[in-house]
């Protein structure tokens, strides 16, 4: 009779491990669909963003040298590889000092609302710029997640992560103009 409750023991153990083993799985799958996701919307903040800056150096509001400064970063921006993260945040980084230094308080932005032919372009600016510093977090908080159960012992000597590459945070200043934010 003792030998039944050991089989049953095992049995149970290894049920046990492999029903462990199945989650971890699913949340690390699942964990790198939400990095993917969430760079896609990190990615489109970013573009809709310089997208603006562009519109907005276009449209004659700004100063002729802070429209061609505000116009070569948002091109640097648009221009900057996605595989290569680092000079993508350098150039997002150095969009978002543009910015600030464009819209530096809220009688600036009051000023540029009142030149507007277009006063929304300075709200769609301001909400964008929040949504992109909403999608850095997110995104990096998943990456974070991520690399916390991939350190796991289990999960590193199964391979339970297959060949899927070490995910990376996204590293840039992503600061709205304090004088979009003021309000």
């Amino acid at each position: 009779m003792g030998m039944w409750w050991w089989a049953i023991a095992t049995f149970v153990l290894v049920l046990l491990v492999g029903l462990y083993l199945s989650m971890t799985a699913g949340r690390l799958d699942r964990l790198h669909r939400r990095i993917d996701t969430s760079l896609h919307a990190l990615d489109t903040q970013l573009l809709r963003r310089s997208a603006l800056a562009l519109d907005m150096a276009a449209s004659g509001i700004f100063d002729p040298a802070t429209a061609v400064v505000l116009a070569d970063s948002a091109h640097s921006a648009r221009a900057a590889s996605e595989e290569d993260v680092v000079a993508r945040g350098l150039a997002e980084s150095d969009l978002t000092r543009v910015l600030v230094e464009a819209i530096p308080d809220v009688q600036e932005a009051d000023e540029l609302r009142e030149a507007a032919a277009d006063p929304s372009m300075l709200e769609d600016l301001r909400g964008t710029c929040v949504r992109v510093q909403l999608s850095r977090r997110f995104h990096n908080d998943a990456v974070r997640a991520c690399r916390q159960v991939r350190r796991q012992r289990l999960v590193r000597w199964l391979r339970l992560a297959g060949h899927t590459p070490w995910p990376e945070t996204v590293e840039m200043d992503d600061t709205p103009p304090p004088g979009l934010t003021a309000r």
